[in-house]
């Protein structure tokens, strides 16, 4: 285990993937192993993660699967992020802190931008206004065949009350943008992305992400 006193300083990690992809409970674990390694981190979520965030997830993430034009729906999501990040994220990276979080932008680009084909130009705007040039320090991608997928995500919400099931609705072709565009945008980003098989083991692949973690806990990161 790399000492603690030789971490260089805070980073920002994210996890992306389509439905059922296993990423929430991936970015859980890491957030338990980092804490348990003595690292000042905290675990949050999109859409929400800051008190105004989350009201508008309930918004984002419930009722009729069509309920939101796509570019009021992606105006939706920015609104969100722009609370989450100048309310928590950013405050906490300037801190030194290490942030996880389920879901960021490249969610946006993914189901917005290539899901319901919303202009990325516009998308690329929203994001220079609310987060700036600062991107994630590593993305865990995780790549999963969209009916197994979707298959563990009706598991999940039919045990849920909460019933945040809006997007699993959207449909099969749908479902195979997103997966594409998520592709696409990590093919672009390479040296940010860690694209994993979601298919392979929970303890597999929570050990694929913590021997990747201790590289990034040494590496010099620029901004």
């Amino acid at each position: 285990m790399i000492p603690i006193e030789k971490v260089k300083r805070g980073r920002f990690i994210t996890f992306e993937g389509g439905e059922g992809s296993g990423k929430t409970t991936q970015s859980k674990k890491l957030f338990e192993r980092l804490k348990a390694a003595g690292i000042d981190v905290l675990w949050t979520r999109e859409p929400g993660g800051s008190q105004g965030a989350e009201e508008i997830r309930a918004l984002l993430v419930k009722g009729d699967a069509n309920r939101w034009a796509s570019t009021t729906e992606s105006l939706l999501m920015f609104a969100a992020r722009d609370d989450h990040w100048k309310t928590f994220i950013e405050p906490a990276l300037n801190d030194g802190k290490w942030v996880i979080c389920d879901r960021f932008a490249d969610s946006s680009y993914a189901y917005q931008g290539y899901g319901k084909k919303v202009p990325l130009a516009l998308l690329d705007m929203l994001y220079q206004y609310t987060v700036g040039d600062r991107k994630p320090d590593r993305t865990y991608l995780f790549d999963i065949s969209i009916d197994i997928g979707l298959e563990r995500a009706h598991a999940r919400m039919s045990a849920d009350q909460a019933k945040e099931d809006r997007f699993e609705g959207l449909g099969t072709s749908f479902h195979e943008r997103v997966r594409t565009g998520f592709r696409e945008i990590s093919s672009k980003d390479s040296a940010r992305f860690h694209c994993l098989d979601a298919m392979q083991s929970i303890e597999i692949l929570e050990n694929l992400v913590w021997q990747d973690v201790q590289c990034l806990m040494l590496a010099t990161v620029p901004g």
